[in-house]
Parts: structure tokens; sequence; C-alpha cells
């Protein structure tokens, strides 16, 4: 567990999703606890970096060290969604302009069915005023995972997006097509046409990329990239 969840930083750091920041979190299976990473950038976090943590963001087994602040995100989400078995909280560029635009972001090619037909905004100040935009506290989440409520994706004010999936292959694969999908929207409406996928559509292509083999074989393509391989497609 702990190996895969190493491999899930690699591969998101290396996809550009996450940076310096940004983070991705496994729930225990059976118990009502997941693993997080103490505070390092995800590029750089080992098998030894995790940290057990409750539904109240609070650390287990007498944990020290320091964590990510926006622990809350994951804490919440988890106590909220019984089906959710990962989170990933990332900035990645170019989902932002969606996170301060008054355009929504929608699937457009046929890998983001997996984000849901729809991706709704959360913005902080609606009930905590004027903030840093950190999710800091367990309040904070509850409000964010009300606002994700059944989706599987939502967008943060001027900060990100968190993304969940029953597994954590599906919740990083999700935060790569995500990814690439805010980028074919902002090139499409650039040129100055954007036809988004129908209901219909949507639910098919989530339907046909939420299936153990595929989601196996872009793992597998993702994983030998960020480990120095070439990957293949075949």
């Amino acid at each position: 567990m702990h190996d895969e969840l190493v491999l899930a930083n690699r591969i998101l750091a290396h996809e550009g999703i996450v940076d310096a920041y940004g983070h991705v979190s496994l729930r225990c299976p059976g118990e009502r606890t997941f693993l997080l990473a103490r505070s390092r950038s995800p590029a750089l976090v080992s098998s030894e970096d995790f940290i057990e943590y409750d539904f109240n963001g609070t650390p287990l087994n007498g944990d020290t060290r320091a964590g990510y602040v926006e622990r809350m995100i994951h804490a919440a989400i988890y106590a909220a969604r019984e089906d959710v078995g990962s989170i990933v909280h990332s900035h990645a560029a170019q989902i932002l302009p969606f996170t301060i635009v008054d355009r929504p972001l929608v699937p457009v090619i046929h890998v983001a069915g997996m984000i849901g037909p729809s991706v709704p905004k959360w913005d902080i100040a609606d009930r905590f005023g004027e903030t840093d935009l950190l999710v800091r506290t367990i309040e904070q989440g509850a409000d964010l995972a009300r606002r994700l409520g059944e989706g599987n994706c939502a967008l943060m004010r001027g900060h990100g997006a968190v993304v969940t999936g029953r597994s954590l292959k599906e919740a990083v694969l999700r935060s790569i097509f995500l990814h690439m999908n805010a980028a074919a929207q902002l090139q499409a409406a650039s040129l100055g046409a954007c036809k988004a996928l129908s209901e219909a559509e949507a639910r098919l292509s989530e339907e046909a990329h939420v299936a153990g083999h595929v989601l196996d074989r872009a793992w597998d393509y993702f994983a030998a990239r960020a480990q120095g391989g070439e990957g293949t497609a075949s």
C-alpha cells in the first residue's frame, strides 16, 4: 500500500498535476483512517513519509511530524463519502483559469468522461469570509465536501481542485484526465468554439475508462513514465 502511494505521488509530480505543493491520500481498508505524506513535495515522498490520520485530521500513533495543513480536505471528504478510497488535491495550472472565471469546466474529450458531466466550484469566502484560501479546519473541509456532493471533482476558487476515486488508480488518472480536459477546453475556446460531451457520451466514456483493465493499462503507462521508462500505449 505504501509503495503504490509513493508511486502515485511520483506519477502526479511527473505529469505536472502537483509540484512543490499538492498531495494524494489513500483510505486504510476497513478503518476510519487514511494515509497522507508528511509535509513534503510529492516528487520527494518515500514510503517512510506517510502519516496515518483519523477523519478529524488528527495524526495517530503519536506521530509528531509536520503534516500538510490541508489534510482537512481529505479527512472531511472521507468522513462524508464511504465510496471514496483516494483523494488528490492539486493546483495544476491548466485548471486554475476555470476556478476564477464564470465558465464551467465540462468534459470535452472522451477520457474526461471520468470527471462527470460537470464540475462544481467551491468558494471558501461564501461561508468563511476573507482567508488565505487554504482549507485549514475540518469545518472548511466539510463545507467543501458538501459542495463536492456525490461528484468526482470540485474546483476551489483561486486555488485548485479536489479529485476523488474509488481507488488510488482512479483518483490519480481522473486527476490527469481533468488536467488534459482543461487544456483542451482552453485551447478550443481560444479558437472560438468548444462543444462539450453530452451527458450520455460522458457517462459512457466514464464507464469505459473506469473498467479495471483500462485503469491498469493507463496506470502502467504513467507509472513507466514516472519511473524513467518510455511507457507503452499499445
